[in-house]
């Protein structure tokens, strides 16, 4: 499928069990705040410059390295979290936001011979507005979503707007196929489901609850997940540098999430309690 036409029915399928589950949060604490209205359909906008500019970047550099790029947000978000919202970043995460830049840039194939992709140059810029969308959905999301009670109405405006900027992106391009093929349209309803719906909606329940950051690094699971995948569904065949980019990735995340101290106290405490 085309981009537009991907981004579009990803929204149309994946917005019924948001919108049910938005519904029982309507009935049960009532209508979302206009605010929370207003930052979500500002989310959904930049959510649809997200996918489509992330589904380009595919095209050009795969869908391993595509993913990857997008989520250069864990910069953007780091410090936009500092400045905006006071959210100091933690000693450990500072010391793993270089191991976790430098595997982005690794994966990416900035570095080395034989960078996999049919255009590297553009899905570098591609994969880049990619990440500031993603941002943007992130932080609008959070900011507009505090309310734990309601974590799916949000959601749901943004996937209207989604669908609807989509829409008039591919009508805008030529790319919006109306009536994709059946097979197609099957695939789609399983990316509207399990990712637009179930995933996002995990996404706007955990963001309330962590800092910016530590959620963005947490999500960096996603591309080093989808470099493998890549490798055994498409083929595609990441250099050593870019599989040492997936090794520092994973140990950032490691030691941004783990609480070290808390486990070395509790390995000291180990031989004492079995005594």
């Amino acid at each position: 499928m085309s981009p537009s036409t991907g981004t579009v029915f990803r929204a149309v399928f994946g917005l019924p069990l948001l919108a049910l589950v938005a519904l029982a949060e309507h009935r049960r604490n009532g209508p979302l705040p206009a605010r929370a209205v207003r930052y979500a359909a500002l989310a959904g906008v930049l959510f649809a410059g997200d996918l489509l500019f992330w589904h380009h970047a595919i095209e050009a550099v795969g869908a391993g390295l595509a993913t990857v790029l997008g989520n250069l947000q864990v910069i953007i978000v780091g410090v936009v979290a500092w400045l905006v919202f006071g959210e100091r970043p933690s000693r450990n995460i500072l010391l793993a936001l270089p191991l976790v830049l430098t595997g982005v840039v690794l994966i990416s194939g900035v570095v080395g011979a034989g960078a996999y992709g049919a255009d590297p140059a553009l899905g570098v810029v591609l994969g880049v507005l990619t990440a500031i969308c993603y941002s943007g959905y992130l932080l609008l999301i959070r900011v507009g979503g505090r309310d734990s009670r309601r974590p799916a109405g949000p959601v749901a405006f943004a996937t209207v707007v989604l669908a609807i900027a989509a829409s008039g992106a591919g009508v805008a391009v030529g790319d919006l196929d109306p009536v994709p093929p059946l097979a197609s349209l099957a695939w789609l309803a399983v990316l509207g489901v399990t990712s637009q719906s179930i995933g996002y909606l995990c996404i706007s329940i955990a963001l309330p609850r962590l800092p910016a950051v530590v959620t963005s690094i947490i999500l960096l699971v996603q591309p080093v997940t989808t470099v493998g995948l890549s490798m055994v569904l498409l083929g595609e065949r990441p250099s050593v540098f870019q599989l040492v980019g997936v090794a520092l990735v994973i140990g950032g995340i490691a030691l941004a999430t783990v609480p070290l101290a808390r486990l070395r106290d509790g390995m000291r405490r180990a031989p004492a309690a079995g005594g």
